[in-house]
């Protein structure tokens, strides 16, 4: 394999296109949250951003075929997205910061464990109706 390329697993995401209705405010949140958890800008656009990490890449797009004002996490489709964030220690640093890049935590009264006992995690959702889940690595 050439320098600088990556082995690429049968089946794995190659990317994520995520269509948004104001690119502005998703490239605020995103970005950061992007940022923090280890992914690179990628490619810039008019109408989009990217983020790269590994071979796998994250497209925001503001599309001129777009219906709707905003995401529905409840309706079928995309429910969430969910990312490895390190040990527990970084999924609070984010949490903590998050609301500053305009996420908001859901299910506050079981944080961090709305996702059962042995799960320690954080699910946030931005001004647009998009969900992501921060899963901290198991200890140990």
């Amino acid at each position: 394999m050439g320098a600088g390329r990556q082995a690429l697993t049968v089946g794995g995401l190659h990317h994520v296109e995520i269509w948004v209705p104001d690119l502005a405010a998703a490239v605020r949140g995103w970005g950061w949250l992007l940022g923090e958890l280890g992914w690179t800008p990628f490619q810039e656009w008019p109408a989009g951003r990217s983020w790269r990490l590994g071979p796998t890449y994250l497209v925001l797009e503001r599309s001129p075929a777009l219906r709707g004002s905003r995401h529905d996490r409840l309706a079928p489709g995309l429910n969430h997205l969910a990312f490895h964030a390190g040990p527990p220690g970084a999924v609070d640093r984010l949490v903590a910061a998050a609301p500053a890049h305009g996420w908001t935590l859901l299910f506050p009264d079981r944080h961090p464990r709305a996702g059962g006992p042995d799960t320690y995690a954080a699910y946030l959702t931005d001004n647009q109706g998009y969900e992501v889940e921060l899963v901290a690595a198991p200890p140990g």
